[in-house]
């Protein structure tokens, strides 16, 4: 590559300042007065007691239940949780799940439509889960009705909307198949020795055996594996702890991917494989798949490992596994072309056996834990998925495969991939073509397909479309070339060595995704973080004009000198760092000391990764950003310490048919967004950047500081050498990064 390239800035962290955030009072009009609430919900109240005083003894261990407060769609915010009334009547939280309602006050106002076609909007709110004696509900009737106002939390009455005892019904999904004796993926409020031992009792006196051997425990929640008569389910869901009940998912088949008559017309080709080293041999990659024959890699680019307690090779799930590593490897396989030297060696682990492609549900906990297990032995920069659970992700519950995945990666560490399945011609309208877990993380990245590299791209049919669950709505957030009938994807052949063989699959965009991110890595040295990855892969997307379901923010490109340099009338800036709970941070956006003419665009990204609550879904990242643009530090209003702001990043980009609450895109965990200006109107623009923490879907004082990474983009086309001057401008504090190693060209 030459020397003269303009490449990404970074340092740009050295452009923050901690400050001070503006004072914000909250004021609240109450949907209903006390009174009001008082004769609402005392009966309420008083309904679940009786109902929770009915349960059989052994489906209450200790003697506790849980049941569900609705709050008020005005308070479902983290400070307005009634914590003092719970603690006042003995109540403890123990989760939560989003909830459509319309409140008898305070509801939405009906579109013209919506009055035309007498429909009443509804609006999202909270279940919490309450767990607590059943004294404690039967006193909390008496409380509610005759306390007065001085009584502790009382006042917090009138966020309330509803209180209710969850039926069984509603704690069982509907069945996917026919068996009389299905199994389940049963999961409980609480995993405490109290409660398992109770939901053992209880069971066995259905006659039902269960093995808390085999449970899977996630921030509290447990889950776990029940083979149950369907004439038993709804006496299981008395269970004073069970959340939910759904028939155990199976699998995604692990299978080469398929071979359409348009494809098998293609012929194949020889390959020359490097017997060389990686790019950089210090760099830990894993792959978790089904195996790799011997003898096709060499072992100085690949080790064949497996988990533990493993059956035999199932040669469908191994030639899938080989073609996952040859695209993360090598990229597609080009015909006449020597196979590129890899970024990095990969390190494959066989999770798969022919007892899990027997019985693929049965032995789905089993494929998980084996992956956890070994993440948790040792650590990897770079790790890939492209397996995971054949069923589409749900807005009310998190799975366990998602769960576990975001907890373990929670501290940013790692780049993780994956792929978000191939259901894209499946049923649109039910969800059936929605992604699949484990890519609704908000600590991985998720990656869909698209048909080829050309200008003319689209999604890949197969490949599975959004929304993700609120927070993480952007799912795929990128795609990358999968592979069609139209373009093949080319990787190498387990069946017959030295050649390659066209596939398609979201299996193979997930890891050349990784790719991409390995080799500006291997080009750039450790400078770079895996947040900074994650935020460079999304902020160089290009959706193309493809609607945000099938796309997320767009297609990124697996070449390392398009990712890494900025084009003519551009300059990319990388700023790195952790941010503190509750405090605000500074972020001065470079610009050119004088000269700027014409209009002036800036792009962002944020990217951060965060811990989880799995228990409350709607409230599931424990960190949130609000950011504000200050254009133009000599705009300051009369009353104000701070420059005037303007609007940059909203909601509407997340937005979909039901529509977002009020606060909840300040909870994605990566936002981006442009914005174009007049160059009059910025003179050292910065942005403030505010680090909100909840936990269980409360204020966190004890929360950790978070590792973020920002990209900005400024491009500004009338105004000449803009890279050359901001670079100058700022040549004691930012700093090119450069490549360590000679970037190769092919052709």
């Amino acid at each position: 590559m030459a020397e003269n390239k303009n490449y990404l800035l970074g340092f740009g962290e050295r452009l923050t300042e901690k400050v001070r955030g503006p004072q914000r009072p909250v004021r609240k009009v109450n949907p209903y007065t006390l009174t009001e609430a008082r004769a609402r919900l005392t009966p309420r109240i008083r309904a679940v007691g009786r109902e929770i005083a009915a349960l059989p003894p052994l489906a209450c261990p200790q003697d506790e239940c849980v049941a569900a407060v609705t709050l008020h769609p005005a308070y479902i915010a983290k400070s307005f949780f009634p914590m003092g009334l719970l603690r006042s009547v003995g109540l403890e939280p123990v989760g939560s799940k989003p909830r459509q309602i319309v409140p008898e006050k305070g509801a939405k106002k009906p579109t013209a439509v919506q009055l035309k076609e007498r429909i009443q909007p509804s609006s999202q709110t909270a279940d919490l889960f309450v767990a607590g004696k059943r004294s404690s509900f039967v006193r909390w009737a008496e409380v509610v009705a005759r306390a007065p106002a001085s009584f502790d939390g009382i006042d917090e009455l009138v966020r309330l909307e509803d209180v209710r005892y969850v039926p069984p019904s509603e704690r069982i999904k509907p069945m996917r198949s026919a068996e009389t004796v299905p199994l389940l993926e049963v999961v409980l409020h609480r995993s405490d020795d109290e409660v398992l031992e109770g939901f053992n009792d209880y069971m066995r006196s259905l006659d039902v055996s269960i093995d808390l051997q085999q449970r899977i425990e996630v921030q509290g929640l447990c889950f776990l594996p029940v083979r149950a008569p369907l004439e038993v389910h709804e006496q299981m869901a008395q269970f004073g702890f069970l959340r939910v009940a759904r028939e155990m998912p199976a699998l995604r088949e692990l299978r080469p991917g398929g071979w359409s008559g348009m494809m098998r017309a293609v012929k194949s080709f020889s390959v020359q494989i490097p017997h060389t080293e990686p790019m950089n041999r210090d760099l830990r990659v894993a792959v978790f798949d089904g195996g790799l024959p011997e003898n096709v890699i060499p072992d100085t680019l690949v080790a064949r490992r497996k988990a533990g307690k493993l059956g035999a090779i199932a040669p469908d799930s191994q030639a899938h596994g080989l073609a996952v590593t040859s695209a993360l490897l090598f990229g597609p396989l080009e015909a006449g072309q020597p196979a590129p030297q890899p970024y990095a060696a990969v390190e494959h682990y066989r999770v798969i056996d022919t007892a899990t492609r027997q019985d693929p549900q049965g032995h789905y906990f089993d494929v998980l834990n084996r992956i956890m297990g070994i993440l948790r032995q040792k650590p990897f920069d770079f790790v890939n998925l492209s397996l995971g659970p054949d069923l589409p992700i749900e807005d009310d519950e998190v799975h366990v495969w998602t769960a576990s995945i975001d907890e373990h990666f929670a501290h940013g560490k790692s780049l993780v991939c994956v792929a978000v399945g191939n259901t894209g011609e499946d049923d649109w309208t039910l969800g059936n073509a929605r992604i699949q877990a484990p890519s609704d993380g908000v600590n991985v990245l998720a990656v869909g397909a698209c048909d080829c590299n050309e200008d003319d791209w689209r999604r890949a049919p197969y490949s599975s479309i959004g929304p993700g669950r609120s927070p993480g709505m952007m799912k795929p957030e990128v795609v990358v070339f999968g592979g069609s009938d139209r373009a093949p994807f080319w990787v190498l052949d387990s069946a017959k060595p030295g050649l390659a063989r066209g596939t398609q699959g979201t299996s193979f965009s997930s890891p050349l995704a990784l790719r991409s991110a390995i080799g500006v890595r291997a080009h750039l040295g450790s400078v770079m973080s895996p947040i900074a990855l994650k935020a460079l892969l999304i902020h160089n997307a290009d959706r193309n004009g493809i609607d945000v379901r099938e796309v997320g923010w767009g297609r990124v490109s697996h070449s390392v000198e398009e990712l890494i340099t900025c084009p003519d009338g551009s300059v990319h800036v990388l700023y790195q760092g952790e941010l503190e709970p509750g405090r605000y941070l500074r972020a001065k956006v470079p610009l050119p000391a004088s000269g700027l003419t014409g209009n002036v665009t800036i792009a962002a990204t944020f990217c951060y990764a965060t811990e989880t609550d799995p228990q409350d879904p709607m409230n599931y990242t424990r960190a949130g950003l609000e950011v504000v643009f200050r254009p133009h530090e000599a705009k300051v209003s009369a009353e104000a310490k701070n420059a005037k702001s303007r609007s940059f990043f909203t909601k509407k980009q997340f937005a979909r048919e039901d529509d977002l609450r009020r606060d909840s895109h300040k909870w994605e965990p990566c936002i981006r967004a442009a914005e174009t200006f007049r160059a009059s109107s910025l003179d050292d623009p910065v942005f403030d950047i505010h680090y909100n923490a909840r936990r269980g879907g409360m204020a966190y004082s004890a929360a950790k500081p978070i590792p973020y990474a920002l990209v900005v983009t400024i491009e500004a086309k009338s105004s000449a050498k803009l890279y050359d001057r901001i670079a100058q401008r700022y040549r004691t504090i930012l700093e090119p990064l450069r490549p360590v190693i000679q970037i190769p060209v092919r052709t």
